[in-house]
């Protein structure tokens, strides 16, 4: 079977790597220092984790062939004694480690962005999960967003098959942020976008993200009259806080459709 094509890793993603190997290197130090009969070693650290290729798992973890994920991180952070914002600050964000319950202290929380369930063989976890680059913009459901400088933060993991389902390519995919209530209910503030990049042909009804020059990017629905001009219309019908923009064919050339919204996700 054809292996699937990996996303490349993001900067921010190979210093998490290093940061790991680093962190290994110096409990693998300790172990020596402490006469331990048989160090520390990769094999044993992946163990502790309870992958079923142990050694190989953690190897692409430290050697940046895999994006560590977050149960991945929380796992390696037992099994090597660290604390996750230690090797990944994106990925630990809104986590503590699990560890008992302290008075008078908060439970541990997970972020609510798990970028997929518990997993064990990097392998089959490859198979299963198509890595979509999570981008640091914003698509305005309001007046619009400026994004003048974007980077790739880190990836979320979505289902081959959901996707094959769905009709699309992953490499076409990114993943963008929700900013603004004028798309509620269907898309909230602060909701996870998944845009498809190859859909830049406007299909009436369907909501897409769009970029102007006076607008910067704005996440809308698309809905074509019956002569040809196009709204750009808000879901918010709450008042008259988000009209109805119609613009002719000439005016909606000048908007740039980044990709059309295949899926959202945030909080209830």
């Amino acid at each position: 079977m054809k292996k699937p094509i990996r996303t490349p890793l993001s900067q921010d993603q190979l210093a998490d790597a290093k940061r790991l190997t680093d962190i290994y290197k110096a409990r693998v130090k300790e172990s020596k220092a402490r006469g331990d009969t048989q160090p520390l070693n990769q094999a044993e650290v992946g163990e502790r984790c309870e992958w079923k290729s142990p050694q190989s798992t953690v190897s692409q973890y430290m050697t940046g062939k895999v994006a560590l994920n977050l149960d991945a991180l929380v796992k390696l952070s037992k099994a090597l004694d660290f604390e996750p914002y230690e090797v990944s600050p994106t990925l630990a964000a809104g986590i503590r480690r699990t560890a008992p319950t302290q008075p008078g202290r908060d439970s541990p929380k997970e972020a609510a962005n798990t970028p997929f369930p518990a997993g064990d063989d990097v392998e089959a976890i490859d198979d299963k999960y198509a890595f979509i680059p999570q981008y640091d913009a914003k698509a305005a459901a309001g007046l619009g967003s400026e994004n003048a400088h974007v980077e790739i933060r880190a990836t979320l993991a979505f289902k081959r098959d959901w996707l094959r389902v769905k009709g699309v390519n992953p490499q076409s995919l990114i993943v963008i942020y929700a900013e603004g209530d004028s798309m509620w209910p269907t898309i909230n503030d602060h909701d996870v976008l998944l845009i498809d990049r190859s859909k830049v042909e406007p299909t009436s009804k369907h909501v897409y993200v769009l970029t102007s020059t006076d607008k910067g990017a704005i996440v809308k629905r698309l809905i074509q009259t019956a002569i040809g001009d196009w709204i750009i219309r808000s879901d918010n019908n709450e008042g008259d806080k988000y009209p109805d923009r119609i613009l002719s064919r000439s005016e909606f050339n000048e908007h740039h459709i980044l990709g059309r919204v295949i899926w959202r996700g945030g909080d209830l």
